[in-house]
Parts: C-alpha cells; sequence; structure tokens
C-alpha cells in the first residue's frame, strides 16, 4: 500500500535520490545531501516537539510505495511536500510587489496607468507549502492531490503550530528549452549568473540577493511585452496545482517571485477549505471489508508525528468505521482517535 507520513532519518539516502531527480526551476529542493539531512532532522525535532509556540521549522512528508516491499524493508519514497511554519526567519522572504499608481498631465491632457515592480521583504511572513514533487510514473490517480492536501492535515491537526495564513510560491512561465524568460530579460541582468546557479544558491543563502538586486523598483513600461504579459503566470506543469489550491480557497496576491516571475498565492488558515473538513473521529469497527456506500477520504494519525492513507471508510454517528490494513498501518484501534478529510471539495 501507498501511505504520506512524516519523514524519517533513515529516509535520508531514498529522498536525495528522490530530490537529485526534481527538475530545474523546482528551487526549494535543489539541495545538496548536508542541505537535505538539515532539513530531515529539523523535521523530526518538529515533529517530536510539544510546545504551542510557532517556529521557524519545516515539516516534511513523504509518499511511500510499500507495495514491493518484503518483511521489514522501507518502502520507496516516490514523493515529498513540505510545510515550512514561518517565512523569513533568520533570513528575509524575498518577493516582486506589483504596485499600480495613475498619473496624469493636465497641460498635456493625458492620463497614465502605470505599474512597477519593488522588491519585498519580510523576516516574519506567513506558513507556506512547497517541495511538492512526485515521480512521474506515479502521477495520477489521485496521488497528486493527497501528497499536497495532507500538509493541510497537518495543519489541521496542530493548528497551533502555523500562523494565520498560507502562501504557496507557484513555478513560473519557462521556455521549452528550460530558460526562464523574466530571468533572463530581468533578474539576471542585476545577478548575473546562470538561473540553475543563482535558484540553488538562494537555498543556501539570500545574502546574494540583498547584495545584487536594485532597490530602485522596476516600471513594466520598459519591459517587452512578452515579459509584461508573463508575470504571475505559472508554467505548464504547475497550472494542475494552481487550479487545485484555488478550488481550496487560495487567492492571488499583489507579488511575484522574483527569479521567474510565478505568483504567490495566499489563503487565510482556517478559511482554507481542506483544513475546514478535516475532523477529528473516533475509530469503531475496524472491519476487513466495507459495503459500496463507503466514502473516499484521507484517513490519518499521529503515529510517528503523521501518517495517513487514502482509502474508504463508514462514517457512523460520531465513529468512523476503518478497513485493517489502513488501521495497521496508521497504528490505531478501536475507541482510538483519527482524523478525516473528504479528498475534494
Amino acid at each position: 500500500m501507498m501511505m504520506v507520513r512524516a519523514v524519517r532519518i533513515d529516509d535520508f539516502d531514498d529522498l536525495l535520490k528522490l530530490v537529485r531527480s526534481a527538475t530545474r526551476g523546482l528551487t526549494s529542493l535543489q539541495l545538496n545531501g548536508e542541505q537535505l539531512l538539515d532539513r530531515i532532522e529539523q523535521s523530526v525535532f518538529a515533529m517530536s516537539r510539544i510546545g504551542a509556540s510557532t517556529r521557524d521549522e519545516p515539516f516534511v512528508l513523504v509518499m511511500v510505495d510499500d507495495s514491493n516491499v518484503i518483511d521489514n524493508e522501507v518502502g520507496e519514497i516516490i514523493g515529498t511536500s513540505t510545510i515550512y511554519t514561518k517565512t523569513g526567519g533568520h533570513q528575509p522572504f524575498y518577493a516582486y510587489q506589483r504596485i499600480v499608481s495613475d498619473h496624469h498631465s493636465d497641460q498635456l491632457g493625458v492620463r497614465h496607468h502605470r505599474e512597477r515592480l519593488s522588491l519585498y521583504r519580510t523576516h516574519d511572513g506567513p506558513t507556506e507549502i512547497g517541495s511538492l514533487f512526485l515521480r512521474s510514473r506515479f502521477r495520477g490517480g489521485g496521488r497528486g492531490r493527497w501528497l499536497s492536501l495532507a500538509r493541510f492535515m497537518l495543519i489541521a491537526m496542530q493548528p497551533h503550530r502555523f500562523a494565520d495564513s498560507v502562501i504557496a510560491e507557484m513555478r513560473g512561465r519557462a521556455s521549452s528549452d528550460g530558460s526562464v524568460p523574466f530571468w533572463d530579460a530581468v533578474t539576471g541582468r542585476f545577478i548575473p549568473v546562470e538561473f540553475a546557479t543563482a535558484d540553488a544558491m538562494s537555498t543556501m543563502s539570500k545574502d546574494f540577493i540583498e547584495e545584487m538586486m536594485p532597490q530602485h523598483p522596476i516600471y513594466l513600461d520598459l519591459l517587452p511585452p512578452e515579459i509584461r504579459n508573463g508575470l504571475g503566470q505559472v508554467h505548464d506543469e504547475t497550472q494542475p496545482a494552481l487550479k487545485m489550491l484555488k478550488a481550496e480557497g487560495f487567492h492571488e496576491t499583489d507579488l511575484v517571485d522574483i527569479f521567474d516571475a510565478g505568483p504567490v498565492i495566499q489563503c487565510e488558515t482556517n478559511r482554507i477549505e481542506a483544513v475546514r473538513r478535516c475532523g477529528e473521529m473516533s475509530v469503531g469497527r475496524i472491519l476487513d471489508t466495507l459495503d459500496t456506500t463507503a466514502q473516499e477520504v484521507i484517513l490519518a494519525s499521529k503515529q510517528g508525528g503523521f501518517a495517513s492513507v487514502l482509502t474508504r471508510v463508514a462514517v457512523q454517528g460520531n465513529q468512523v468505521d476503518v478497513l485493517a490494513p489502513d488501521a495497521n498501518a496508521l497504528g490505531i484501534e478501536p475507541d482510538s482517535m483519527c482524523w478525516i478529510m473528504a479528498a475534494r471539495p
């Protein structure tokens, strides 16, 4: 069976193989071994911590395929996603803010609608979801949606650990040859290295952004039409993720990524549909089969910090009947508590 669960230290080797296969442009997954191990260790500590305060820490989830496992072997890691509890922290969160102003001249008898990009930075930003990657051969069948929504289940289960709003930086447009038009036309003029180099370096330190980026606004009137029209547009492969998050209540903001001009979308945490439809229930019966009226849900427990399966359950009043393999995978039994979320709004 498949599970989405909290990352473990012994997942390191398999997860490193996965992130090395991630395509260029997935900034938050451009990690070397030392950086990845550090992120895993931080996540393991975050999952085990019982304090109520919100800290700058990652919660890393992995999707594991146990279908070919023999004895006590660990299944193959086929996907990952992460929640960053607070953007900013010891290094600022950077973006370009789109600012609109109107200008007119009585003397010339003209009015002009003007838009500019100004460097935005914050040390105390909202929670961010990101680092979502699933091996291509496993895409479909609701797995990508599950891997994404599992993050909202974790937020619903421990709301005190996260900020009042959540953002997602969506991947911006790229050409068929892999080049990034916004980088080539704008940011790359101020940071004269390849996009991939800056992309990878930003995961280690963002000091170069403060050192190299202009402190004055960039007026869109000075940019080619194709660059202006690409602001806030997403990569073709990102369209399904954007559509899904908008269905969950996310909306566009006036922020775009400073590297590829992808949109930054946002939603208040308590207004995210997936968070609102996640509920805690008591386990009723554990059965070998369920009838055909059972509903498809994501079923989760706090085993190991977080563990979930995509399955069917039967709700009976204030209790939920679950299948035996699911109960075994999640470490739940009759009268223990679990969380369920409908897979779709």
